[in-house]
């Protein structure tokens, strides 16, 4: 071998070294005897340094994966005696093989198990039980064996290229590994079982590892070989008797869990359950101590959650069967569970509570389904709630201002619990309702002297109720007198209470969050909105000392306001001038920390917006305070633009164009406050937006930072084009004509959509421009689809296949805008260049999303240019091009009916093909049957077949066929 190569193999090796080493690698995979010379240094030993051993299984590895069929006989006998051989040596090793070695020996020897286990080496097992016996070292390899076997039979997650061929490749895999299992129960289980029980009694007492792994390996086995095997009285003892050896407690556990987990019949599982509880707890493991070992109770609340579960799944069987009788029985296994799972449920560890939901969300389904409960059933759901009460509360340890990995398994937990709150919500309204309100107003009435996770949780759990207790639209407030009575009293007291001014952000978050939830309470006591709105306004909301609550509040009081929409209005002009600070534009040269961020002024914006278009002001009232609002932007952008225009520093330039993007950003925002109630000129705010127009327009000639000034630009834009309609429509050459100047994929790619809004919505009225613009628009596309590109930039690539889609969606937005005459009076040179791009886009590119938006463009071009008085020679083209189009794009082999997108493609193939024959009518069936499909070399019977089938009035018919 080459030893230099070898050299790379040392992680700590430079990079040249590692390179090469890759390459050899490659090349001894490629080459036909390299795996000998592998084998040879595993047998014999010739190499003692750990990552070389790795590389020659890994070249054996690939061998046996990927070539093993090459092989003769000699060859494949020659891998299996290396591999026996090296077995033989690691029991006579001074030290053993490091772990990452022996794990991937053992891939190796399971990848030859189900190579050779059906043909040439049904002795596996057996052969290498015969060379391991019980050798502490042998039955480590044994043992990892048995695991890497179990992974290639049950746990294969196999990785192909194409869906259709994975589908193949799983499905003659299962086969394979069903028959593997099936040979494998007939042949050897029970001997390996022996094999288990044999190590499990030698080691259990003087080596745990051993008997943890030995554990593991029953585990994974039970899911699929005979249960009785494992599940009797020798097995079952030795298993409990692990229970209480503390090195071996927790790999019992996980063993027992699969045991209760497998398949059976209910009556059976009840049974086998039971029997297991019964010793359990006889051995005492029943009584939780908060201070036994929290890792050992983790597993042991996993089993527990598996024994209900199972249970359950067999009270459900029994329902089903009508065996009230064993279903009753059941049931009261159930229930003697509960009080073992409420231990666990309300353990101060979360892990352990965690691995219990899964039986205690079952348990509460159950009792859903009863048609009374029993008082002891009512406690057990009262006992439930209290848990999950208190296992809501946050901990002293929760790091609020840098949440990390511990914090958002807490977030997961907490929405584990909140599916039991909705849970228990379901199985008995009233005492969560009233529990709920106990809790909230003990805290409430205290809550200057508790500490802050109580007062969090007792808000929470208002918060929490307005899901769990549906109703539709909000309306909490209406219809069920005790539920509306009882939220009424609670938001009054919320409100009133004075805790928005508690100190810790958890409690301000969630008293703001609770108060958007239940808005509806303010229709029906609309005298706390002012309260309410100072607690957002002032330090406790958007001047928070937090910039997390900051942030979180410009949200969630642009839905208040919105929410309350007309009784805002005798607050609005006061609002305006409170939040009249939050909205200034911080330039970057002022070294000004604006309290909030672009993105949570744009919030601020909005609800400015809102407040003055909702508002029961005159227009002329509202057009002044919409240009109070939006002339300190403009003002800005102006002076701002002129900086950046002499901005010679990059850095400086992108902090300007950023901060001109965020005027432009926030103006367009405003916008959002109108709708077809309110439109902008019954607002009287044309002028203002127009204004802003003329203001911001100017920065598309900026040869500075283009990217991202056009971008802010064109969204204004579009905005534009919906709230002023036809008014915008004088910007538009001007904007469109900066915008096309030396602009890149992304930028047209870009610009095409606004293009398209503008023609979709004014149609003929714009039918001058898009004439005007049409070929100019359609060079730059192509002078950047023509650019060359270098053969592996793939973001390249896709950039253009982008810009391809957006170019034909153009075409389809105007040609299905019904002006077509934009095309044709474009000459005839021009109309036959697009012309061709769409035939080139239908069967060219193997891109069915552009294959489809082709072929819709050319049915509607053959619709409304197809018939008698269509232009001259387009029916020629329709036969010489559109036609054969429609046959070439679904033979080529990258069209694939596997594929949703192609399937469409096809379906738009089709309605091409209907389209034609619809206005050529005879002509277009004579020419498929002498002329086009003869070309084909088609059979005169398939021919006479699909001309039936185009002919069909019902397009779904020649679709279907053309599929088939």
């Amino acid at each position: 071998m080459d030893e230099q190569a070898l050299l790379g193999l040392n992680p700590n090796a430079d990079a040249d070294f590692r390179q090469r080493a890759l390459a050899y690698f490659e090349q001894l995979k490629i080459s036909q005897d390299a795996w000998q010379v592998c084998a040879e240094a595993l047998a014999q030993s010739i190499y003692s340094d750990d990552h070389i051993k790795f590389f020659c299984f890994q070249v054996l590895e690939h061998q046996i994966k990927f070539k093993y069929s090459e092989l003769t006989e000699v060859q494949q006998q020659l891998i299996r005696e290396t591999l026996i051989t090296w077995l033989q040596a690691q029991m006579l090793n001074p030290q053993p093989e490091k772990t990452f070695i022996r794990n991937k020996a053992a891939q190796v020897f399971a990848l030859l198990f189900v190579t050779e286990y059906l043909t040439k080496w049904p002795k596996f097992f057996f052969d290498i039980l015969s060379v391991v016996d019980l050798n502490p070292r042998g039955v480590d390899m044994y043992l990892r064996i048995l695991m890497a076997v179990d992974a290639e039979l049950v746990d294969r997650d196999v990785v192909h290229t194409s869906e259709a061929s994975y589908y193949f490749a799983l499905t003659l895999e299962a086969r394979r590994n069903t028959l593997l299992k099936d040979t494998m129960r007939e042949q050897c289980i029970p001997s390996l079982v022996e094999s288990w029980y044999q190590i499990l009694q030698n080691y259990q007492y003087n080596n745990s590892e051993l008997t943890c792994q030995c554990l593991e390996v029953v585990g994974a086995y039970v899911s699929w070989i005979d249960l009785s095997l494992i599940a009797n009285e020798r097995f079952i003892n030795m298993l409990l008797g692990h229970m209480s050896v503390e090195v071996l407690r927790e790999e019992a556990c996980d063993c027992l869990f699969e045991i209760v987990n497998k398949g059976m019949d209910p009556i059976d599982k009840t049974k086998l359950v039971e029997s297991l509880c019964q010793v359990l707890q006889s051995a005492g493991l029943f009584s939780i101590d908060q201070e036994d070992d929290v890792d050992f109770l983790a597993r042991f609340s996993k089993l527990v959650n598996g024994m209900g579960q199972a249970l359950i799944a067999s009270w459900t069987k029994l329902i089903k069967n009508g065996d009230m009788k064993s279903a009753q029985d059941t049931l009261q296994a159930i229930e003697a569970k509960v009080a073992l799972m409420l231990q666990l449920l309300i353990h101060e560890d979360d892990d352990i509570s965690s691995n219990i939901i899964g039986f205690c969300y079952d348990y509460l389904h159950i009792l859903k389904q009863l048609s009374a409960l029993s008082d002891q059933q009512k406690a057990n759901v009262e006992a439930i709630m209290l848990a999950v009460m208190k296992k809501l509360t946050y901990d002293e340890e929760y790091n609020f201002e840098n949440e990390g990995e511990d914090e958002a398994m807490f977030v997961e937990y907490r929405k584990q619990l909140k599916l039991l709150l909705d849970r228990l919500a379901q199985v008995s309204p009233e005492l969560l309702l009233a529990s709920v309100r106990r809790v909230f107003n003990t805290t409430l009435q205290n809550w200057q002297t508790t500490r802050f996770m109580e007062v969090e949780v007792a808000i929470r759990l208002l918060y929490m109720l307005a899901e769990a207790l549906p109703v539709s639209h909000g309306a909490h407030f209406s219809g069920d007198v005790t539920k509306a009575t009882a939220l009424q009293d609670m938001m009054r007291t919320l409100v009133t209470s004075g805790v928005s001014a508690y100190q810790h952000t958890s409690v301000t978050l969630e008293f703001f969050e609770t108060v958007v939830r239940y808005e509806k309470f303010f229709a029906v006591e609309p005298q706390h909105i002012p309260a309410v709105l100072m607690a957002f306004l002032d330090h406790r909301g958007l001047r928070h000392t937090s910039p997390k609550v900051r942030s979180r509040t410009a949200y969630l009081f642009s839905r208040f306001v919105k929410s309350l929409n007309k009784q805002m209005n005798p607050f609005i002009e006061d609002v305006l001038n409170r939040i009249q600070d939050l909205m200034e534009l911080s330039p970057p040269e002022n070294g000004y920390q604006a309290l909030l961020s672009s993105d949570d002024q744009l919030f601020i914006y909005e609800t400015a917006g809102v407040l003055i278009v909702n508002s029961e002001y005159s227009a002329e009232r509202k057009q002044v305070l919409m240009r109070n609002l939006l002339t300190p932007l403009m003002e800005k952008f102006k002076v701002l633009l002129e900086k950046l225009m002499m901005a010679q520093d990059e850095d400086r330039q992108m902090a300007l164009a950023d901060c001109l993007n965020h005027a432009v950003g926030f103006a367009s925002r405003t916008s959002k406050a109108f709708s077809n109630k309110q439109t902008v000129k019954q607002c009287g705010c044309s002028e203002v937006y127009l204004d802003c127009l003329q203001t911001f327009l100017p920065a598309l000639s900026c040869p500075l930072q283009k990217e991202v000034l056009r971008s802010g630009v064109r969204t204004f834009l579009h905005r534009m084009i919906i709230c002023l309609e036809e008014e915008v429509l004088p910007f538009i050459p001007s904007a469109s004509e900066h915008m096309l100047k030396d602009c890149e994929a992304k930028d047209l790619q870009e610009f095409i959509p606004l293009i398209n809004q503008i023609t979709a919505k004014f149609k003929t009225q714009v039918s001058p421009f898009l004439q005007q613009m049409f070929m100019p628009l359609l060079h730059a596309i192509f002078e950047v689809l023509l650019l060359p590109a270098e053969e592996n930039d793939q973001s390249a690539a896709l950039e253009k296949q982008m810009l391809r889609r957006s170019y034909f969606a153009f075409l389809q937005t105007v040609t299905g805008s019904g002006m077509s005459e934009v095309i044709a009076n474009q000459g005839a040179e021009n109309v036959e260049r697009v012309l061709f791009t769409v035939i080139q886009g239908a069967v060219d590119y193997p891109d069915p999303i552009a294959q489809k938006t082709c072929f819709i463009i050319l049915s509607k071009l053959v619709e409304l240019w197809g018939g008698k008085d269509g232009p001259v020679g387009f029916a020629d083209f329709v036969y010489k091009h559109i036609v054969p189009a429609c046959f070439l794009a679904p033979l080529k082999q990258t069209f694939d009916l596997a594929d949703a997108q192609t399937v469409l493609a096809l379906s738009e193939c089709a309605v091409t093909l209907k389209t034609i024959h619809l206005k050529r009518g005879p002509e277009c069936i004579q020419y498929l049957q002498q002329e086009y499909l003869p070309s084909l070399q088609v059979a005169p019977e398939i021919i006479q077949e699909f001309c039936q089938a185009l002919q069909q009035p019902d397009a779904k018919v020649f679709k279907n066929y053309l599929k088939v």
